[in-house]
């Protein structure tokens, strides 16, 4: 019995799209995300495998960030997206985070309510979330101070206004995920308007325009399948009309990101944490030492409870928080002067990323020495969970800023 089974309000639909996910993430990610974990970065950015999971997830016709269907409520919204996510990252954790990176553009295109967007950013074009510079990391994600403080006023990528349209150069940082096979990018950039002073804001950008170039793409520790990698401007005109977060509006827009993006990322390590969790009951049934199954052991018993708990405890804090903060979206209809609450949603993504860590750790031990070895999954599952702590924004920054809202 896997720990969803107690999800006795499911809706018959809800549980034939969590199957329908379920067999996906099996049958599609866990086999290409061995495969691309082998490779070199430059060969997995160009691996046929990774765009066919990409192609085959289209085929699919359920969208992770931009909704699966307009006639889903949307309560009915918010639990598939837990239920779909947390399936995603069972499969392979960087696969799930290609995928909804991929989302990004659309996403807020959508939000914009601009039909001539929506219609240059569809879902179906892979994007990126382009967010961190080379002298930036977790720092842009703290909206406690202003943008005017030093390390603003020396950004590595500037969006200067010019008539109609805005002209970019700089460069993002080698963390953007998907970036060596993004077609398009919400990119968060610094602004200058002419006006003197330097914001921030969020462009959408064709990345197949005249002026972008691509770095190499990253060789990592985990989140292999996932290729990243920098992205170069020079001169890159966009229309202004391409702006869909101004300057004046930026602060409450990265709070609506981050409560998006750490929401994603709790569902996300949910299903990473299970994975692991489930791969050491399944060989601890089947590991035979001191005459019986090392399960009877009660040493494992209690690593085994631990892990399960720790788990099912991630899930019901990131499910509440998924469900709360879609339901304060104003752009889901909500009351007027609702509002997500971003440090619920930090609190989801730091207790998933870490549980996910703590859980795959405690299952290599299961293992034992097998563990180590590549011939079985539970060293890529931990390699995976150990780049949660840090990516989107490490851990110790989100923390600091979410209790700054208690």
């Amino acid at each position: 019995m896997i720990p969803q089974d107690i999800d006795l309000d499911l809706s018959e639909e809800e549980r034939k799209i969590r199957d329908l996910v379920h067999r996906f993430a099996d049958d599609v990610m866990r086999p290409a995300g061995k495969v691309l974990d082998r490779l070199p970065a430059e060969e997995v950015a160009k691996h046929s495998l990774l765009r066919d999971v990409h192609k085959k997830w289209d085929e699919l016709g359920i969208r992770i960030l931009t909704g699966s269907a307009s006639d889903f409520t949307p309560t009915q919204m918010a639990r598939l997206t837990c239920i779909v996510t947390e399936e995603l990252g069972w499969g392979d954790a960087g696969l799930a985070i290609s995928l909804g990176a991929a989302e990004f553009p659309a996403m807020l295109a959508g939000s914009s309510q601009n039909p001539d967007l929506v219609s240059a950013f569809p879902v179906d074009k892979i994007g990126c979330w382009a967010i961190t510079e080379p002298d930036h990391g977790s720092d842009v994600l703290d909206m406690g101070t202003d943008a005017g403080r030093p390390c603003f006023q020396r950004p590595n990528c500037v969006a200067r206004r010019d008539g109609d349209h805005y002209v970019i150069d700089g460069q993002k940082a080698a963390w953007v995920s998907n970036g060596p096979i993004a077609e398009a990018a919400a990119l968060y950039t610094a602004v200058d308007n002419g006006d003197g002073a330097m914001g921030r804001g969020v462009l959408l950008v064709d990345l197949t325009a005249p002026g972008v170039s691509r770095g190499k793409p990253l060789e990592k520790l985990g989140q292999r399948p996932l290729p990243q990698g920098e992205v170069f401007f020079d001169a890159v005109r966009v229309p202004s009309s391409h702006m869909v977060i101004p300057p004046e509006m930026y602060g409450m827009g990265l709070e609506m990101t981050l409560c998006t993006a750490n929401g994603y990322m709790g569902a996300t390590f949910v299903g990473c944490a299970r994975a692991a969790f489930e791969l050491a009951v399944e060989y601890a049934r089947q590991r035979v030492q001191g005459g019986t199954a090392i399960i009877h052991h009660q040493a494992i018993k209690l690593k085994l409870f631990e892990m399960f708990r720790k788990v099912e405890a991630a899930r019901s804090l990131n499910r509440r928080v998924v469900l709360f903060n879609t339901l304060s979206n104003p752009f889901f209809g909500a009351a007027p002067g609702s509002f997500p609450a971003v440090h619920y949603a930090i609190a989801s993504k730091v207790t998933s990323t870490q549980t996910a860590f703590e859980v795959a750790t405690e299952a290599l031990q299961v293992f034992g020495g097998n563990g180590l070895s590549h011939e079985y999954p539970i060293e890529k599952l931990l390699r995976d969970a150990r780049a949660s702590l840090i990516e989107d924004g490490a851990n110790e920054v989100l923390s600091l800023h979410a209790a700054d809202r208690l």
